[in-house]
């Protein structure tokens, strides 16, 4: 078992930045994908950013050189650097991790947090 703790969510104007973070604990070793996805309402979970276990990084195009994936040294700890913002990112945000994956298809993904939402306005 693997539970996943989200924070850093909150709201900020156009323009602006925040971070998340997501604290694994439990049986982290079988760990080798960890993700951020988001969604809004009457929407599709749709994968935002993984990173793998040799460090490879993936985005969505909407995201790219917006956001950043990094994870700490221990790798227990995951982050999603969020900057320059719109208010199409505005969404619960969710990280997922698993021990092997297709890096953005959220089937591949076993364990979720309880998300942390991310508002951003106009």
């Amino acid at each position: 078992q693997v539970q996943l703790v989200e924070s850093g969510g909150g709201s900020t104007q156009s323009g602006g930045s925040l971070r998340l973070s997501c604290a694994a604990s439990g049986y982290t070793v079988s760990i080798y994908c960890m993700a951020w996805f988001r969604q809004v309402p009457g929407k599709e979970r749709e994968g935002v950013a993984a990173i793998v276990g040799d460090g490879r990084a993936y985005y969505a195009d909407s995201v790219k050189g917006r956001f950043t994936i990094f994870q700490d040294s221990a790798k227990k700890t995951l982050y999603l650097q969020l900057n320059s913002l719109k208010p199409e990112d505005t969404a619960m945000y969710y990280c997922a991790t698993a021990p092997y994956c297709r890096p953005m298809e959220k089937n591949q993904y076993n364990y979720w947090g309880q998300g942390t939402q991310v508002t951003v306005s106009s």
